[in-house]
C-alpha cells in the first residue's frame, strides 16, 4: 500500500520548522494509523542539500525537477530565502507545474510569496506570517492578504501563518483525509494542543508585544486581565484610574488601537479560549469566570472573534479536563 503523495519544496535558508511540521506530523500520522498513509518527501531544486536558516543542512529526497504528479498534496515551506526562492524562475516554474497536477496545495509562513510569484494566489485570500503580510500585499495587490488567521483554505489552495502553524494545517489536512479521531491521536503523540481552528488570530494578547507605554494603560490593563469577572465596564475602569471615560478611551486608541470596551470583550474572549481548551468546566462556568454572565453572551462573542461557536472550539482542542482549575 502507498500513502498519498506529499512534497514539500524546500530551498536554501528554508525554515527548518516549517519543513519538520509537516513531515514530522504526517510520519506521525502513519505511526498512530499503522498503516502508510503518507508518502512524504523533500525536493530541493536538482536534489541538492539545503542549508536551513538554522545552519543545519538537510538533504534532498528528491529532485524538484524531476518530480512529476499526480500529488496528493504539494507544499511549499517558508523562511528567509523565501525571497530569493520566489525570483528563481526554475522554483517557480516547477511548483506552478507541480499546482496543476495536485489534489492540494498550500504553503507555510513566507512561502506564500513563492505561491505568488507562481500566480496560484490571484484573486484569492491568503495568509503568512504577520510580518511579511504588508510586503506581500504591497508587491501582489491582485491577492486579498488577511493576516491575523493561522491558516485559510480557499479551493485546492490553503495557506498558512507563521512556523508552527505548519502544524496546525497538516493536521487540518490529516482530520480532512483520515477523521478528527485520528488527527487528536497525533496531536497528542506530537504534545500539542489539537489543532488550533485556522481563523485563531496568529497574535493574541498572550503572545503580542510588551504592555502598553503609557503608565495608566498597563496599570488598567493589568487590572483587566487579573479581574477578569469584575464590572469592566468604561465607566468602573475610568473611575478606578481617576480619569475621564473620554480621556481612557483616547488613551487606549493611542496606545492600544481599540477602545476599553473592545479590549475588554477581546481579554474575555481569550480567557474563555484557555479554558475551554484546558479544562472541562460547563459552558456556564467558564462564562461567569470570564465575566460574560451567561454562555449566550459567550457564544455570542466566540462567534465574532473566532467565527466559530465555542462548543466547536472545544470539540477542536479536545480539552479532557486534565486541567481543571
Amino acid at each position: 500500500m502507498t500513502g498519498r503523495r506529499v512534497v514539500v519544496v524546500g530551498y536554501h535558508a528554508a525554515e527548518l520548522l516549517d519543513i519538520a511540521c509537516v513531515t514530522s506530523t504526517l510520519i506521525a500520522a502513519n505511526v498512530q494509523g499503522g498503516a502508510p498513509l503518507y508518502d512524504a518527501c523533500l525536493a530541493t531544486p536538482s536534489g541538492r542539500p539545503i542549508t536551513c536558516a538554522s545552519g543545519l543542512t538537510l538533504q534532498g529526497q528528491r529532485s524538484l525537477q524531476r518530480v512529476t504528479g499526480p500529488l496528493d498534496t504539494l507544499i511549499v515551506s517558508g523562511g528567509i530565502g523565501h525571497e530569493d526562492a520566489a525570483e528563481d524562475r526554475l522554483i517557480v516554474a516547477h511548483v506552478r507545474r507541480l499546482a496543476r497536477e495536485s489534489r492540494r496545495v498550500a504553503s507555510v509562513c513566507t512561502g506564500a510569496a513563492v505561491l505568488a510569484a507562481a500566480g496560484l494566489l490571484d484573486g484569492r485570500r491568503a495568509t503568512t506570517h504577520w510580518q511579511y503580510a504588508p510586503v506581500l500585499a504591497a508587491r501582489h495587490p491582485e491577492i486579498v492578504v488577511d493576516a491575523d488567521p493561522i491558516f485559510i483554505r480557499e479551493g485546492k489552495v490553503a495557506t498558512a501563518a507563521g512556523v508552527t502553524s505548519a502544524l496546525d494545517l497538516t493536521l487540518a489536512f490529516i482530520e480532512e483525509d483520515h477523521g478528527p479521531a485520528l488527527a487528536r491521536k497525533v496531536a497528542r503523540n506530537l504534545v500539542t494542543y489539537l489543532q488550533r481552528p485556522g481563523n485563531q488570530a496568529q497574535m493574541s494578547m498572550f503572545t503580542e508585544g510588551p504592555p502598553p507605554g503609557n503608565h495608566l494603560v498597563r496599570q488598567v490593563v493589568d487590572h483587566i486581565t487579573c479581574h477578569l469577572e469584575a464590572d469592566l465596564s468604561t465607566a468602573a475602569l475610568a473611575a478606578g484610574a481617576g480619569v475621564s471615560e473620554r480621556h481612557l478611551t483616547r488613551l487606549f486608541l493611542r496606545h492600544l488601537g481599540q477602545t476599553p470596551g473592545r479590549f475588554v470583550r477581546r481579554a474575555r474572549t481569550e480567557a474563555a479560549a484557555h479554558l475551554l481548551a484546558a479544562t472541562s468546566l460547563p459552558m456556564a462556568a467558564i462564562a461567569t469566570q470570564c465575566g460574560f454572565g451567561t454562555a449566550e453572551t459567550l457564544r455570542q462573542a466566540f462567534v465574532d472573534r473566532y467565527g466559530i461557536p465555542p462548543s466547536r472550539y472545544r470539540l477542536t482542542q479536545g480539552g479532557n479536563g486534565s486541567f481543571v482549575t
